[in-house]
C-alpha cells in the first residue's frame, strides 16, 4: 500500500491541509443567526394570522349574503337579513363561480352547511373582501382587477364608501 501524506494530497482543500476551517466561525454564526431570525419571523406571521385582515382591520360596511343555485343554472344572491334576492346571476359568471367554488370546497371539507351566509366586507382603506366566517377563509376581491371587483361591489350595502381602485 502506498504511503500517502496529507501534505501531498491534491484533492484536499488548501485550508484543510493547513489545519484551518473551510468556513470561518463568524460566517457560520451569521448564517445560523439569519436562519433563526427567518424562522422566528415566519412563525410569528403564521401564528398571528398575519395577512390582509391584519393590514386593514377596520370594517366600514358588511353584508351577509347567501349564494344559491336556481333553475336554468343561474346563481341567486340572497341578503341574509331580509331573505330577499339581491340579484340573479345567469350565464357563465366565471369569476363569481370560481370564487364561490374555492370557498365551498373548504366548507365541504370541514362539514359546514353550504347554506350559511358569507360576509361581504368593505374595509376603511377601500378594500373589499368576501369572507367565510365558518372556515375563516377570505378572498381579497380587489386583487382581481376592477371588472371582477365590480361583480361583488354592487352588493355592498347602500351608503358604504366606494372602493378605491
Amino acid at each position: 500500500m502506498p504511503n500517502v501524506s496529507l501534505e501531498t494530497t491534491t484533492a484536499m482543500p488548501a485550508a484543510l491541509r493547513r489545519g484551518r476551517d473551510p468556513i470561518p466561525q463568524r460566517m457560520a454564526i451569521a448564517v445560523l443567526a439569519l436562519l433563526l431570525l427567518l424562522l422566528v419571523g415566519v412563525g410569528t406571521l403564521r401564528g398571528t394570522g398575519g395577512g390582509p385582515e391584519r393590514d386593514d382591520p377596520t370594517v366600514v360596511a358588511m353584508r351577509l349574503l347567501r349564494f344559491e343555485d336556481v333553475a336554468g343554472g343561474a346563481v341567486a344572491v340572497i341578503d341574509q337579513a331580509s331573505g330577499e334576492a339581491v340579484a340573479t346571476m345567469s350565464g357563465e359568471q366565471g369569476f363569481l363561480r370560481g370564487v364561490l367554488r374555492s370557498l365551498m370546497r373548504e366548507r365541504k371539507r370541514t362539514g359546514v352547511d353550504p347554506r350559511q351566509p358569507f360576509e361581504l366586507i368593505r374595509h376603511e382603506q377601500g378594500r373589499l373582501t368576501l369572507r367565510d366566517p365558518f372556515t375563516g377563509q377570505h378572498i381579497a376581491l380587489e386583487s382581481f382587477g376592477p371588472d371582477n371587483l365590480a361583480v361583488f361591489d354592487r352588493w355592498v350595502p347602500p351608503g358604504a364608501p366606494p372602493v378605491r381602485r
